[in-house]
């Protein structure tokens, strides 16, 4: 059984995260490894607390990581094991997915360089808010998901979608029309 990890971190939007984590563990059948850079608790922007199960620099040394999934939220913060984790199981070619604003930590760790990608943070939003564009600007699809090769990018309102992206991502699917009937999913889904 391999290992898909969960990035989480203060103030972020666990929301976005959890299908997407339920799937991974239930659906799939993967170990779910949330990761943060201390093991100390995480209190996501609404309040809920989690506790990590490794930090990331314990993950980069896990050999059987098949996936990492980050959600949005209200922290930019990227350390550089991080950033050498998304580089990692990027030329590993592993699944890379982010949401909302998750796609930052790709764009800053230089993968979404040469692939297509969606995020809530638009250049319009970047240049409100007095923040550089770190976004490879040619590269952006205005979509609700995104998927090319081993990355999975979705705004934040679309979780449901991201979440059903990654199953599909896994070959959850015998059939790829089932992955949008929300009846065909439900029958998939064990929980």
């Amino acid at each position: 059984m391999g290992k898909i990890l969960c990035y989480i971190y203060n103030d972020m939007a666990d929301f976005e995260m959890t299908l997407a984590c339920s799937f991974a563990g239930q659906l799939l059948e993967k170990e779910l490894v949330t990761i943060a850079y201390t093991k100390e608790i995480v209190t996501s922007k609404p309040g809920v607390t989690y506790q990590p199960k490794a930090t990331v620099k314990d993950s980069l040394e896990f050999t059987d990581v098949e996936g990492l999934i980050i959600p949005g939220g209200w922290n930019d913060e990227l350390r550089p094991e991080l950033k050498e984790l998304i580089q990692k199981l990027n030329k590993e070619n592993k699944m890379l997915s982010a949401i909302c604003a998750g796609p930052q930590f790709l764009a800053k760790s230089g993968v979404l360089d040469d692939k297509k990608y969606t995020t809530t943070l638009t250049k319009s939003y970047l240049d409100e808010q007095d923040i550089e564009d770190f976004f490879p600007r040619a590269n952006f699809k205005r979509k609700k998901v995104v998927r090319d090769k081993n990355i999975i990018t979705a705004v934040g309102r679309s979780f449901v979608d991201f979440a059903v992206e990654i199953a599909d991502y896994f070959g959850a699917f015998d059939d790829p029309k089932n992955k949008i009937n929300k009846r065909v999913l439900a029958k998939y889904y064990k929980g």
